[in-house]
């Protein structure tokens, strides 16, 4: 009988694969801890908080995979606050750390958070920008789109929807108002008219009709607008917040709102053409 021969097992073993210790690796040290957030948020029947469903929203849009914890009741709140020592809610969690409230969370992420009082632009280019959006459309209608009757219907919607806002609380507008306008604060009424007047201007000039009327209340309230703009502004130096977008604005009062005037005081000129022509 032949006898086969015995290979001997090879001694060759692989080397072993380089492992990387938490301290080396620059991932966090688990996924689960990663990938996972708790919030708790108060959802009442008579309350539910925005800022806990933003933060809901935000911690998936990040793609965590949140454990969403409802407060019901108000009893349920305080012991929480309690327990945690915090004084708001929502409270959110990742892993074993608390991150806090909506604010909180969106700086845990890089994001932009509004300061307290900060001033900002955007009210004012948001109603810029859908004047020229609607000046627009109304020209594509017509047959032209960049045309000077375009134009004029620009400086038109945007008088109209500026005096609309300060038309939702006249009262704070006034208040706002009184701080830099020079015949306001020898006036007071003039601070309740001055809104009605931009209006009624703003739609006669889309119209194009009753110029007579128009004509005088834009230049006079654009002239003393801004007269009074620049005195607060470039002479005076104050910082104020502009009454252009209402009594609630955050707009500094500046170039900007001095452009507001300037444009219903060109709008003015302009339309003079109309007029006698």
């Amino acid at each position: 009988m032949a006898i086969e021969p015995v290979i001997p097992e090879s001694t060759h073993t692989e080397p072993d694969k380089p492992r990387t210790s938490k301290t080396e690796s620059s991932e966090p040290q688990t996924a689960d801890s990663r990938a996972k957030a708790t919030v708790y948020r108060m959802v009442m029947k008579k309350h539910l908080c925005p800022f806990g469903l933003k933060s809901v929203d935000l911690l998936e849009r990040q793609g965590y995979n949140v454990d969403d914890n409802w407060l019901t009741t108000r009893e349920e709140t305080d012991a929480f606050k309690e327990k945690h020592n915090v004084d708001t809610t929502p409270q959110t969690f990742i892993g074993q750390k608390r991150i806090g409230g909506y604010d909180e969370l969106r700086r845990y992420f890089g994001k932009k958070v509004k300061a307290e009082g900060a001033t900002s632009y955007q009210p004012v280019l948001a109603v810029f920008g859908v004047s020229a959006l609607l000046a627009l459309a109304v020209g594509w209608m017509l047959g032209g789109l960049f045309t000077i009757r375009t134009a004029e219907l620009f400086i038109a919607f945007s008088m109209s929807i500026l005096a609309l806002l300060k038309l939702q609380d006249v009262e704070s507008f006034s208040t706002m108002f009184l701080n830099y306008d020079l015949l306001a604060q020898r006036h007071v009424r003039y601070s309740y008219l001055y809104p009605f007047g931009e209006l009624l201007a703003g739609v006669l000039m889309v119209a194009g009709a009753l110029l007579w009327i128009a004509i005088p209340v834009a230049l006079f309230i654009g002239t003393i607008g801004a007269v009074s703009v620049f005195k607060a502004v470039y002479i005076d130096r104050r910082e104020l917040k502009c009454a252009c977008v209402g009594g609630g604005s955050s707009v500094p009062l500046g170039f900007v709102s001095l452009t507001e005037n300037l444009m219903m005081m060109g709008m003015g000129v302009w339309m003079l053409r109309y007029y006698f022509g």
